[in-house]
Formats: structure tokens, sequence, C-alpha cells
């Protein structure tokens, strides 16, 4: 019988490359992870890594290996669901990774939702960046995380767990009240209206900031950025201030300053998708199902606030 344990971590270095990730993803030390594989390959009796001064490659078995776990670890999933299929009132703690900006108009509500419905259910959310929500449900220390990706980039790849869509969450232009390109209530807003402006954005490297620079130069432009800050309350408060034009989610603007406006961009396109992780084969666990169920019930926003 193969350690399961043993194979997770043959599987996450397929996913991650390097022992040292691994041993990061697993919170234990490089060595540890080298020893359980090598036990793995003694396990197994076959040869499963290649080892090229200090880097460590999969060989060929070793990567039919990987994939073949990814399979037995679903299977094990939906054996443990079906221990508790017909059990209509999950109870017991159940921990929900959530992206920061959406923590009060999406996690706040989901808990609530969980509470009423299932008494007997305790959420526990925890702060999380979408790479490091899916180590965290990967690592089992979580149970779903809420993750979301720009739809005009390349989908992340999140490797090992089973995705399910929750909302669209458009872009929106953040002016002040006396911007040119803010006349005409609730009239969508060309991003080639802004061009000229000074412009408040997320770090480049992040994955809002490559949204927004992409969508910039789509547009026939590159904005001048004045500030850079990853928080959008900040983004709102410097926007107020200053008269800088920013583009955030939605979900991030539900309490404006009285000196700005939210307008809907032309591009209707541009958005990022809100969407929930499990682990495969986990969908039907009655807590985890229950989540699912209250994601697709909560309240969606239609439009940008247009004052």
């Amino acid at each position: 019988m193969l350690d399961v344990r043993r194979l997770v971590l043959l599987r996450d270095l397929a996913d991650h490359g390097t022992v040292t990730a691994v041993a990061e993803l697993h919170r234990v030390t490089p060595s540890a992870v080298s020893q359980q594989l090598r036990l793995l390959e003694e396990e197994t009796g076959s040869r499963l890594l290649e080892r090229t001064g200090r880097a460590v490659h999969l060989t060929a078995a070793g990567h039919r290996l990987a994939e073949d776990t990814q399979d037995v670890l679903a299977a094990l999933e939906r054996a443990r669901s079906r221990l508790h299929l017909g059990e209509a009132n999950p109870t017991g703690a159940f921990r929900i990774a959530c992206f920061p900006s959406a923590l009060s108009p999406l996690a706040a509500p989901l808990a609530r939702a969980l509470e009423t419905v299932h008494p007997g259910l305790q959420p526990h959310i925890t702060e999380a960046e979408p790479e490091a929500a899916v180590r965290l449900l990967l690592q089992r220390r979580v149970d779903t995380a809420l993750l979301y990706r720009y739809t005009n980039l390349a989908p992340p790849s999140h490797t090992g767990v089973e995705t399910h869509p929750v909302r669209t969450d458009p872009l929106v232009a953040v002016l002040r009240t006396d911007h040119p390109a803010a006349a005409g209530s609730g009239r969508p807003v060309e991003l080639s209206q802004l061009k000229d402006s000074p412009w408040i954005a997320a770090p480049a490297q992040s994955a809002c900031g490559q949204a927004v620079l992409h969508a910039c130069r789509s547009a026939g432009f590159t904005p001048e950025v004045r500030h850079t800050c990853s928080d959008f309350a900040a983004m709102l408060a410097l926007a107020a201030s200053g008269g800088q034009v920013a583009l955030v989610p939605l979900m991030a603007v539900a309490a404006l300053p009285p000196s700005l406006t939210a307008r809907p961009v032309a591009d209707g396109r541009l958005a990022r998708e809100v969407e929930a992780a499990v682990r495969p084969g986990t969908a039907r666990e009655p807590a985890v199902a229950a989540c699912l169920r209250a994601l697709r019930d909560l309240h969606v926003p239609a439009t940008a606030p247009s004052t």
C-alpha cells in the first residue's frame, strides 16, 4: 500500500517544480520532503526522480504516478463525502479562505447565511489572496476558497482544485464628480476618455495592476500612474482627495465618498470572475454543499452606482 501523504508530496513536486516549494507548501524542511520521496521510490520499486546537481525532476514514471495521484485523492474525498450523505444539518467548524475585497460584500453575508440556515455550523473566515487560498485548500487548512480571475488576463493555473462560479464582478471607473467623463448620469465611460488623467493603480506585478494596464493599452494608451497601492479603500480615499481616476471591481465601491462617482466601463467584458474552489470530490459533502448553495443565493449587485 502506497503512503498517500508521500503521493501528495510527489503530486505537489510535479505542480510546483522544486523540493523547496513543496517544503514551503507543507511547512516542513526540504530534507524532510526529500526523505519522504526517497521512501516513496522504495515503496513503488520504481525510479520516480532524477537528480541533476541540486535540481530534482520527475521521471516519466514519476509523472504518471503524480497524475494518478490526483484521481486517488479525488476518490478518497468522494468516499469521505459519501459517509456524510443524508446529513441534513452539517455541524462543526467550516473554514473559508477569502480575498480581501470580498470579505465585507461576500464572506460576511455568507457566514451569516450559513449560521442562519445551519445553526450548528461554525464558519471561520481567513483572509488570503487566491494563490495563498489555494495553498490553504490543498493543505486541508480550509474547506473552500473564494478566488477571482480577471477576464482580460490568461486564467491562473490552480491545479488540484475544482472551481464553481459565484458571480461576475465588473470593473468600474471611479472618478471625481467634476471629471469631464463623469457627465451624463449612468453613461458608460470609454477608457480612452481617461487617457489624459493621472491614475491610481495596483502594483504592476499584481493581477489587478496587470488587468488595468492591459485594458488601458487595449484602449490605445498607457496610463500615467500617480499613486500605486493594492488596497481599494485607499484608492478611493486618494481619488477623492487628489482627483486621480481608478479602475476597480464593483464590489470594492459599496460606499463611495460624496465627491466620487463609479461608472460602468463601455467594454462590458472587463470584469473579474469570482469562484469558489473546493478539493475534488468534496462538493457533495453537506457543509461544502451548503456553502455553495448559500453563495448561489446571495444577492448580486447588477450595476455600478451612478452617484
